[in-house]
């Protein structure tokens, strides 16, 4: 998957500036695919030039003009062909792994209070998710097609934590029975 598509599905249901497109990676799409503010813009400007989006200025009063993009049909046909491709296995570039994985280098104290921490983010991460679940779907089967379809994205993230959760609880307490270093 490149960053275009995130953006073209960002861009499917809404109008964004590059900033609120920006914020909204952020907020949603960026807790499964990670871009800078810059990479966004220049993305955003290649979009442009593919005939897959189409801005507008608005001018705003006190303020610079803003300009927002919308998908074309061009963009959405690009995205529909996307969708319907075989998607490859994804590999796992997870530090946290690497770090496991030649853990034996160093006292497994340290290692278990990495992993500690670690699993306090994904707890944190696990408890945004959950108070996005809580506060937007309110019962899936009552809403809308667009938004059963990100509340399985959200389903995903909240399974991803909380698989972490029970891996980093696994091997916390599997070192801490290994003999001492």
């Amino acid at each position: 998957m490149s960053l275009s598509h995130a953006i073209l599905a960002s861009l499917s249901d809404n109008t964004y500036s590059g900033y609120d497109l920006a914020k909204q990676f952020d907020g949603s799409v960026g807790f499964f695919w990670k871009a800078t503010h810059q990479q966004i813009y220049r993305e955003l400007r290649k979009l442009e030039e593919a005939k897959f989006i189409n801005s507008q200025e608005i001018a705003q009063e006190g303020r610079p003009n803003k300009r927002v993009f919308s998908i074309t049909e061009t963009g959405k046909n690009h995205l529909r062909k996307w969708i319907t491709e075989p998607t490859e296995l994804s590999t796992t570039k997870e530090e946290i792994l690497i770090k496991v994985f030649a853990g034996h280098l160093v006292p497994k104290t340290k290692l278990i209070q990495e992993l500690e921490h670690q699993r306090y983010c994904h707890q944190e991460r696990l408890t945004v998710y959950k108070g996005i679940e809580h506060q937007f779907v309110r019962d899936v089967n009552a809403d809308s097609r667009e938004v059963r379809y990100k509340y399985l994205t959200l389903r995903r993230g909240i399974r991803f934590e909380k698989e972490w959760i029970a891996w980093y609880e696994e091997t916390i307490n599997f070192l801490a029975e290994l003999p001492e270093d």
